[in-house]
């Protein structure tokens, strides 16, 4: 295996021949986690931190540091708003979570989380030219229990330090407490990427999507599968960019929502669901056999697959049916499976399927886009916005059911989408700084440019030393005995 592919394109290939598609599907997931494991340790996690000053004599460190950096105290001291000239915090992210619901693994403890936050830093870096720093924090109280309010403390007692907050990895109902309250409170941008991130990514997908199968998203019905942060977000988004809220039904664990969930209404900590319990489902369907029928969409972020959604709930979906099975790391229902019972168009979280509802392809750009025009907050309006530039690039392409939304390697997408945000931002009333769609783009594609040609030089000059063939091997040994 000495040419083995450092791309990763080719995961299938890696397999012994007799694998069946489900012993594929759950092979490259056991092999992408045993190489994750073997590479953060040998490189020590992925971030660093790097000056982006020169030093051109050791005297210079008396402009950066004492004394004469005390000018830059006091102008700021003066006129708080010059921190974002004057210091980096006009382009960094604070990528805050209390690991309490981790991608599928659940609650990981604080630090558990810390791979995840520094991986958001990562592709914020590369993908959108902007700084982030992982924060794992405790929000344990005094009785031991999660409390939202030590994250908003903790996050408006950070805010002076950053120019936007990405949330992450928040259980519900807490998160939606945190978001809210932080939206309102703070006078930088506080984004909540499960719920705002995949919500924006998931309306890109679907606006395509439909264009494909020529319908219209005033008269398609939806059915959400899950009530999570994500999916009462993306409810959100579709129905403020057109969606009727009379043609969808949501389930949670309990069953579908509706006027007559009593026990939602009961708790105050849900009230984003009993919202939707208002404006959904008039015909009070109540299971998920009868929700389907005829449907257009299923959109499902749920239980990690992977038959968590039913081949017979697909079967009785609406011709030309769209399926997005987004759980992570595995879907709830494999596409394969998906279209052998009917769906037309599948979409995942997953980057070895076609069709990837990757968040990473939304906040990069976004939070660029929020950061160059200095914002004070994140509207609905410019999630919106970045969705319609995601539809965008990915129609300009050529659409196809296997092609509803562009990939993190048409590195265009960003800086367009940057613009986009930071132009609707303006339109908003949320922006500090004012400047032309052109010079959004400019100073997007600039940056952007800049941070991956850094990267990018690090690794030739071996600064970023290329993991040994031997150590890939391994992990791919491991995988298949595991899978056999």
């Amino acid at each position: 295996m000495a040419d083995f592919d450092l791309t990763l394109n080719n995961l299938e290939e890696l397999f012994p021949a007799g694998f069946t598609q489900e012993q594929l599907a759950k092979g490259k997931t056991v092999l992408l986690k045993e190489l994750a494991y073997d590479l953060h340790k040998y490189y020590g996690g992925k971030m660093t931190t790097l000056p982006k000053a020169g030093l051109y004599g050791f005297n210079w460190f008396n402009i950066w540091y004492t004394p004469g950096v005390s000018k830059i105290s006091t102008t700021i001291r003066d006129n708080n708003d010059a921190s974002f000239d004057l210091t980096n915090r006009g382009n960094l992210v604070a990528v805050v979570s209390d690991s309490t619901r981790v991608l599928g693994d659940g609650d990981c403890t604080p630090s558990g989380g810390l791979g995840v936050m520094e991986g958001k830093a990562f592709l914020m870096k590369y993908l959108g030219g902007c700084d982030g720093v992982a924060l794992c924090i405790n929000s344990y109280n005094d009785k031991g229990e999660h409390d939202p309010q030590k994250i908003i403390d903790f996050v408006k007692m950070a805010e002076p330090s950053f120019g936007a907050i990405n949330l992450e990895d928040i259980s519900q109902p807490n998160c939606y407490k945190v978001l809210d309250t932080l939206r309102e409170e703070c006078n930088i941008p506080v984004w909540h990427d499960d719920a705002q991130g995949t919500g924006c990514v998931t309306l890109a997908g679907l606006i395509n999507a439909l264009k494909i199968v020529g319908k219209k998203m005033s008269e398609a019905r939806i059915v959400f599968y899950g009530a999570g942060a994500s999916n009462t977000t993306i409810f959100r988004l579709i129905e403020t960019d057109g969606g009727d809220a009379k043609n969808m039904i949501m389930f949670d664990t309990k069953g579908a929502l509706g006027p007559f969930r009593e026990d939602i209404k009961a708790n105050k900590a849900h009230y984003r669901k009993w919202e939707i319990c208002q404006k959904t489902n008039p015909k009070n369907i109540k299971t998920m056999d009868d929700a389907m029928k005829g449907v257009d969409v299923l959109i499902s972020l749920s239980t990690p697959g992977p038959d968590v959604i039913k081949p017979e709930w697909i079967k009785s979906m609406a011709p030309k049916s769209i399926v997005f099975a987004c759980a992570n790391p595995v879907p709830e229902i494999y596409p394969y499976a998906a279209k052998e019972a009917g769906a037309f168009i599948v979409a995942t979280g997953r980057g070895d399927f076609p069709n990837q509802v990757n968040n990473s392809v939304g906040f990069p750009g976004i939070l660029k886009g929020a950061l160059m025009v200095r914002a004070k907050k994140i509207t609905d309006n410019m999630a919106i916005a970045a969705a319609h530039s995601l539809a965008g690039t990915a129609e300009k392409k050529g659409l196809k059911p296997d092609y509803i939304i562009s990939k993190m390697s048409e590195w265009e997408l960003f800086p367009a989408e940057a613009r986009d945000v930071a132009m609707q931002a303006i339109k908003d009333g949320v922006a500090r700084v004012k400047m032309t769609a052109e010079e959004a783009y400019a100073l997007a594609e600039k940056d952007i440019r800049e941070s991956r040609e850094i990267t990018d030089k690090m690794m030739a000059q071996g600064l970023i030393k290329k993991p040994p063939v031997e150590m890939l091997e391994a992990a791919v040994k491991r995988a298949v005995s595991q899978i056999k």
